[in-house]
């Protein structure tokens, strides 16, 4: 399977000026990835009047999906969320097209992977991967033939790490990511890496299991990145 080949000597080059941003998602003690607070005022005409023109005033403009603001020309927006203890399934989103999530039906325990061609942003392939029962090599055979230039988008959902060995670990930290040697049992994780990065990628987030820390029972916090990513050139 072709999986987005480029030309050798790709030098990735993140954009510094557009990081990613981290969202922890809570409302109410309950889980949910679309939170909003609000407060209500006093029931006289004035605190009524006020409400009325918060509910009529104009929502504030998202672009590509959903982030605040458009990314510059030749890059990719993207938002990518993680699985919410496990209840709520991630979500991998790429220049406003869902590539994963519940609702397309191809989410799953584990890892999450979307694979994208670097150049056009088309997906390539997207696949789930069971971190908990699982087979490691199904995920090893997945991610050890990618060709440089390639996006890999993951996302957590539930446990992404039992299976996980040394070569995996490895393969992920090639990719760009910090935190994949140390990621451990029901973590919180979301990376966006490439084949060929010289540098470790600023698009990655960690929250570790603690029964600590935890904001769920068993689970750390659901997390969630945006931003933008520079095209690949065509040029080698």
């Amino acid at each position: 399977m072709d999986r987005g080949q480029h030309p050798p000597g790709w030098a990735w080059q993140w954009l510094s000026s557009h990081p990613a941003t981290l969202h922890q998602l809570e409302c109410s003690g309950a889980i949910s990835v679309h939170c909003s607070l609000y407060l209500l005022g006093s029931s006289d005409s004035s605190a009524s009047a006020s409400r009325v023109a918060e509910t009529t005033a104009p929502r504030a403009r998202k672009y590509k999906c959903g982030l605040p603001q458009p990314c510059p020309e030749e890059h990719l927006a993207f938002r990518v969320v993680s699985g919410a203890a496990n209840v709520i399934g991630p979500k991998i989103c790429l220049e406003d097209k869902m590539l994963m999530s519940s609702v397309k039906d191809n989410v799953g325990r584990g890892l999450n992977i979307a694979l994208v061609n670097g150049v056009s942003g088309e997906l390539i392939e997207a696949r789930a991967f069971d971190m908990w029962a699982g087979d490691v090599n199904d995920l090893l055979k997945f991610i050890r033939p990618l060709h440089e230039g390639t996006l890999v988008f993951v996302a957590s959902y539930d446990d992404p790490a039992t299976k996980m060995n040394e070569e995996t670990r490895k393969l992920f930290s090639e990719l760009g990511s910090r935190n994949a040697k140390e990621l451990a049992f029901r973590d919180s994780w979301v990376f966006v890496g490439a084949k060929g990065v010289q540098n470790k990628s600023p698009f990655e987030q960690h929250v570790k299991n603690s029964k600590h820390t935890n904001k769920y029972e068993g689970w750390p916090e659901a997390l969630e990145m945006e931003g933008c990513i520079p095209r690949r050139s065509t040029a080698s």
